[in-house]
């Protein structure tokens, strides 16, 4: 799925649909008990920093969302009962949270029944200028998809003669990048059955909400003395007492205000340098590992540093229950890569992969519990805690070979943040790279030169998997 922004994703002139939970449905979510079920630590930090960035003056949209689209002429009712049966599939998009407690600053869920899930659909005109449409959903879903507020997210349809544009944004505390992949496919298969007049058997996927249950109570498990939060001390020690940054120089002044962002994408490489690439880096866990290794040669060699460290995302559906449910399944492990001591390829690949063998499992505590425990005054100020470099290989997801005929996209709010955010997808026909990053010259000019030394190694080392792949076996004679 190629990420980017509403401006960049090839919207089209049409007749606006959108379609809410319905009055009656918002009207019973106020009138219900408290779920029992707690937030899961990575959605209440989200919306904790929300809510600290809000009070501190600045509204920072934080959604994100898919686009794609429907061949054809397409029936709004059936397209509305095929968004309404995959709402009802995933529990997280029925539940919300309330401010409650003596303090009024305790999180408290309330989660309806999907018999008390209904839409409303409403026509909100013709737009017969792109740009125009762009920004009036981007600012639809700016109010409505909020991090603050519920329900929180929104549909809409661009309607035309030929096909129609599905768009979906979602506040990120209900869903990640994965659950958004895999979106196109079910509501397109959920309405090509609507219009064939036949029902699809799916099994139930497992509830997010019932995963945020589990994953806090295993997190609360643990105290101040375990051996995870010692490992993430030391490291956040080694970072100067704070979580990683970027390695180049974003050109940001200490204590300045949060600044804009801008957004880079493209595609990186092509299928065959992707392919060759993976396959050099196969025995060291493939793509992602690579991709790692490459950064750290890059972070020595256009940043200076000796050492490279930083957050990998790990997604935390160990169990096949959650692997189709919508929801956040992310954690983090620390990587720390000496690579002043690894200074060519093959020999940084190897150190991450010895790296992410011994962190992985980190990443199974929440990282906000372990902050809880370390005891430090970690105020959230951004909308990001640290840069990522994250890869992700799309391709074995459904319909995934369909996604550059339908215009899928992911989408992404590009606002507010003093972090560098990579995200790298493989696609089928190669490498789509994304980037969000503060709005300042340098920062440009780095992340610039970041994506252009990437490509370079990726390429170099494809090229020299492939040299090694044609060399002729030896003739043994005698």
């Amino acid at each position: 799925m190629r990420i980017t922004d509403m401006q960049r994703c090839e919207v089209r002139p049409g007749r606006l649909v959108e379609w809410t939970l319905s009055p009656a449905t918002v009207e019973a979510a106020a009138r219900l008990p408290e779920d029992s079920r707690p937030p899961a630590y990575i959605q209440e930090s989200h919306i904790r920093t929300v809510r600290s960035v809000r009070e501190d003056g600045l509204f920072v949209p934080t959604w994100v969302g898919a686009a794609f689209d429907i061949p054809g002429r397409v029936d709004l009712d059936i397209l509305q009962d095929a968004l309404r049966g995959w709402t009802l599939r995933h529990e997280t998009l029925r539940s919300g949270f309330r401010w409650n407690g003596e303090s009024g600053d305790e999180m408290r869920r309330f989660t309806l029944d999907a018999d008390d899930v209904s839409l409303h659909r409403e026509v909100v005109g013709d737009f017969s200028d792109a740009t125009e449409l762009a920004q009036h959903l981007q600012d639809r879903f700016d109010v409505t998809a909020d991090a603050l507020r519920w329900p929180n997210f929104l549909y809409a349809a661009v309607v035309r003669d030929d096909s129609t544009s599905v768009y979906l944004a979602f506040d990120h505390s209900n869903v990640d990048y994965y659950s958004i992949q895999r979106l196109p496919a079910d509501i397109h298969e959920l309405y090509t059955a609507g219009v064939e007049g036949r029902r699809v058997e799916q099994t139930p996927p497992g509830s997010y909400v019932d995963f945020c249950e589990i994953e806090r109570a295993d997190a609360d498990r643990i105290d101040a003395t375990h051996e995870v939060v010692s490992r993430w001390r030391e490291f956040i020690r080694r970072c100067g007492g704070k979580l990683p940054a970027f390695p180049l120089d974003l050109g940001l002044a200490p204590g300045g205000e949060l600044p804009t962002q801008r957004l880079m994408n493209e595609m990186l490489v092509d299928a065959d340098d992707a392919a060759a690439f993976e396959a050099y880096c196969r025995p060291f866990g493939g793509g992602a590992v690579g991709v790692l290794a490459a950064t750290s040669l890059i972070a020595h060699q256009l940043g200076g540093q000796s050492v490279y460290r930083t957050v990998v995302p790990f997604h935390t559906r160990v169990k096949s229950r959650w692997s189709d449910s919508v929801g956040w399944y992310v954690g983090g492990a620390p990587l720390e890569v000496p690579i002043a001591q690894a200074p060519d390829f093959a020999s940084a690949l190897r150190a991450v992969h010895a790296e992410l063998r011994a962190n992985r499992s980190l990443a199974r505590i929440p990282l906000a519990r372990v902050l809880r425990l370390l005891g430090t005054d970690f105020r959230p100020t951004s909308p990001d805690l640290y840069s990522i470099v994250s890869y992700v290989d799309a391709r074995g997801l459904p319909a995934s070979d369909r996604w550059a005929e339908l215009s899928v996209y992911g989408l992404m709010r590009v606002s507010y943040g003093d972090q560098a955010c990579v995200w790298l997808n493989r696609l089928h026909e190669g490498v789509w790279f994304a980037s969000r990053y503060p709005d300042t010259d340098i920062a440009y000019k780095n992340m610039s030169r970041y994506a252009e030394r990437l490509r370079d190694i990726i390429v170099s080392v494809a090229r020299e998997k492939r040299v090694a792949d044609r060399k002729p076996e030896p003739v043994i004679v005698g």
